[in-house]
């Protein structure tokens, strides 16, 4: 594809997609249009560069960029079915609902579709609130659980300001802080909601100590306690579920981006039986209509054989363990810049000494070949989260871009203001 081709792309994306992100990446050089993608890598239209994608759209891609299985899947879907209709019973459905439920612990079996992380997590937040007849809801500060109604309202005020006032419903904790998260959840508290590994707070690792004491707390007040394993789900950790980490069993699990295999779009609320009860009554009270796509179904159900295997999981901890070694050289290479790493499985994040070495890594790991964005809610804090499949080979790749990158900070402080166009365009 020749220049002037993309260029008309581009023109069009901002005439007609978003004027803003469009005159953002132009500002800083970072015009990329993905052509061909396969695996762990994504090449511009043009053909001109190729980038190691360390960021996988949160997740979407930890089999890769098109992974031949999941395709495969996809295809032999459509031979039989197409989305089905979501007022009928499910053949595909009713599989991928027992396939989840066998590979979830204690009596989380029952799982509602959808088609994106936010309305999972609105399904969650209302199915809480009508479950307990209470309309409180506590989230942590920095936190995200996505951009639609109830799930923004969990977010920080910087994504929901903009449209309007916050229900008084809803209040935020901070993370780590247990005694804050006592005062806040009380028996008038519907649901207390978190992602495992709080990834847009910058990649948060939380002490088991203190999952299992909220886990405590919220059941001594009757608090559903719904996590969001959107982003760390799915082995991403080195363990099926990033919760089995921290030996708790809660009320209601979100599951989205990987589970899609980054195909075909579909996410699952995953309850514990007592709360399906709920929908006795009414069993048509929620519906969405692409929610459990047949086709969906089997795509998910590809994934999940594939990131259930002891030797994916085996794989993941091996990789993720020499990864850390590769940290480690480059923490005591780059003290000046890098305060720490954060890790657990394949879901890192590198911890700058100062806020603009976030955005500005982001901008450096592009010139050098690599994918990866900061963390919105620290900016201090760059997320890694490479494709599952990676191989040791492509570690060492993205330890040399990682250590090339970090050589280019001095030189892009001086070179580029850090702009607040730049510091939003890029989200979760």
């Amino acid at each position: 594809m020749g220049k002037a081709e993309k260029n008309q792309i581009i023109n069009d994306f901002k005439n007609h997609v978003s004027y803003g992100k469009a005159a953002t990446f132009k500002e800083y050089g970072m015009e990329f249009i993905i052509g061909e993608r396969r695996g762990a890598y994504i090449t511009d239209i043009s053909g001109k560069k190729t980038l190691i994608n360390c960021h996988s759209n949160g997740g979407v891609f930890n089999l890769g960029h098109r992974n031949p299985e999941v395709i495969d899947a996809m295809i032999k879907a459509t031979e039989n079915f197409d989305i089905g209709n979501h007022h009928l019973i499910s053949s595909q459905r009713a599989a991928l609902g027992k396939k989840l439920a066998e590979l979830m612990p204690g009596d989380l079996n029952y799982s509602v579709f959808g088609v994106s992380g936010g309305e999972a997590v609105d399904l969650a937040l209302k199915l809480a609130k009508g479950y307990t007849k209470r309309n409180n809801i506590v989230s942590l500060k920095g936190g995200y659980h996505g951009h639609t109604g109830l799930a923004m309202a969990t977010g920080d005020a910087q994504y929901r300001t903009p449209f309007g006032e916050n229900s008084s419903a809803y209040k935020q904790v901070a993370f780590g802080d247990l005694d804050a998260a006592r005062k806040a959840i009380t028996p008038e508290t519907a649901a207390f909601i978190m992602e495992t590994i709080p990834a847009t707070l910058g990649i948060a690792i939380p002490e088991k100590k203190y999952l299992q004491e909220l886990r405590k707390h919220c059941a001594e007040t009757g608090t559903l306690f719904i996590i969001d394993e959107v982003q760390c789900g799915l082995g991403r950790t080195g363990k099926l579920w990033a919760f089995e980490h921290f030996d708790i069993i809660p009320d209601m699990v979100v599951l989205g981006k990987g589970l899609s295999g980054g195909i075909y779009p579909i996410t699952a609320t995953v309850l514990r039986e007592p709360i399906e009860t709920f929908f006795h009554k009414n069993p048509f009270i929620h519906v969405s209509t692409f929610g459990g796509s047949e086709i969906g179904c089997e795509v998910a159900l590809k994934v999940l054989e594939k990131s259930a295997a002891p030797e994916f999981l085996h794989h993941v901890n091996q990789i993720s363990e020499y990864l850390g070694q590769g940290y480690e050289r480059l923490q005591k290479k780059h003290k000046k810049y890098i305060a720490g790493f954060r890790q657990l499985g394949l879901m890192s994040g590198i911890v700058f000494h100062e806020e603009k070495h976030g955005p500005l890594f982001t901008k450096a790991a592009y010139d050098c070949g690599m994918f990866a964005l900061y963390a919105n809610n620290d900016k201090r804090v760059c997320q890694l989260l490479p494709p599952l499949i990676i191989t040791k080979e492509q570690v060492d790749e993205i330890i040399d871009k990682i250590d090339k990158a970090i050589g280019k900070l001095k030189f892009y402080s001086a070179a580029y203001r850090v702009k607040e166009s730049m510091s939003n365009i890029f989200r979760k």
